[in-house]
């Protein structure tokens, strides 16, 4: 074995990386700029692949949050939360935007570009971007699991609007509380690391360790949990439906409502179990393919190597449920807010002088004009008119 390139050898002892890092179980091995198993056209691609998703996750989230803003009454809990969490993925794709904005060097590598970033703080870019990932990220898994809660309760204890929303308070500290406390961990333990795949600043990309205990466990957590009070509140909903059924009442708008959580429980567990499941795949290999890169010929076909397809996968999973968080917007409610709000910019911004000319004028006009019309009709024939 040995640090054979494209890895890069830490050789100088006043390297801040001397003796503290290691590939393929080689001392003093750092993992190049962009990954090595991949070739420069799967790397292009990759950029490609991650900047198209990013930009229409942004669109998407930006349409929501936009529709929220300008009609806040129409988003009462429990379906409040979902606002919440597509708030949480518009700025997830900013920080897939500004790596493609700044560029894979300048946001995941070293100053020379030789390496990825290792157990760092810094520099103030790779910082940004890990923290638009990584705090948004799991705050938008806790909002998941505040949404399929607030769902239980108001299908399975029966609770009302303005009971859930009393507690909107405990909501938002859990929800933003949490992710603060273990980015601020990460950022103390000097976990950040680069991807060299993505280019982008985040957590357990060369620790297994972190991605083991930052990202994984809480994700497999808030899932989990979100997954018990949502099948939870599902088993209510069908009570109540049957027992409405017996009463000879109809359940149209309560099977809407069902189909409708149906169907954003599908567009959010769906790849979210998906991301986990890359990310096992990811940790349980890791290990080998860094062995394989170091100890085993270039050219020989039976080394491990990871599978390109599931790379873009996870990244496209990653932002896929801010596309689709749209989806419950996505009703002529959403037109008539967007005309009401789009009239009342109109009035506003009409000339003063011109309303008050334009309501004085039909009062000017009304008297000459009244009777001279009600001699007209009355010399017109019927069958004229």
């Amino acid at each position: 074995c040995g640090c054979r390139a494209p890895l890069v050898p830490i050789a100088e002892e006043s390297h801040p990386l001397y003796n503290r890092v290691r590939t393929g179980r080689v001392p003093n091995c750092a993992m190049p700029c962009r990954q090595p198993y991949f070739s420069q056209d799967e790397s292009t691609f990759a950029a490609f692949w991650i900047g198209l998703w990013s930009i229409l996750c942004f669109l998407s989230t930006s349409a929501t949050v936009a529709t929220f803003l300008i009609d806040m009454e129409r988003f009462k809990y429990p379906e409040r939360p979902i606002i919440f969490l597509s708030a949480c993925y518009l700025f997830v794709s900013l920080g897939y935007i500004v790596r493609l904005v700044a560029g894979h060097a300048s946001v995941a590598c070293d100053a020379e570009h030789r390496h990825v970033h290792y157990e760092t703080t810094g520099p103030a870019l790779c910082t940004l971007v890990f923290l638009l990932l990584y705090f948004f990220g799991m705050a938008s898994s806790i909002w998941w699991v505040i949404l399929s809660l607030t769902w239980f309760l108001a299908a399975g204890m029966k609770w009302g609007n303005e009971a859930i929303a009393g507690y909107a308070q405990y909501f938002h500290l859990a929800a933003w509380l949490i992710p603060s406390a273990k980015s601020i961990a990460v950022l103390a333990l000097s976990s950040v690391d680069g991807d060299p795949v993505a280019g982008v600043c985040y957590v357990g990309n060369q620790s297994l360790e972190n991605l083991r205990g930052f990202v994984l466990a809480p994700l497999v957590v808030y899932l989990f949990t979100g997954s018990l009070f949502l099948l939870a509140g599902f088993v209510s909903l069908f009570r109540i439906r049957s027992v409405i059924k017996q009463g000879g009442t109809k359940t149209d708008k309560l099977e809407k409502l069902m189909i409708r959580i149906g169907i954003f429980t599908v567009l959010y567990t769906v790849p979210a179990t998906i991301v986990i499941a890359c990310y096992i795949y990811e940790q349980h290999n890791r290990d080998a393919w860094e062995r394989a890169q170091s100890c085993s010929c270039p050219g020989d076909p039976r080394r491990p190597r990871p599978d390109y397809a599931v790379f873009m996968l996870k990244y496209f999973m990653c932002l896929v449920v801010g596309i689709t968080s749209g989806v419950w917007i996505w009703s002529g409610k959403t037109l008539e807010s967007w005309r009401r709000f789009t009239a009342r910019c109109c009035r506003a911004r009409k000339p003063a002088g011109a309303s008050v000319y334009g309501e004085a004028s039909p009062a000017l006009g009304a008297r000459p004009v009244l009777p001279a019309m009600a001699s007209y009709h009355k010399q017109v024939p019927l069958s004229h008119v």
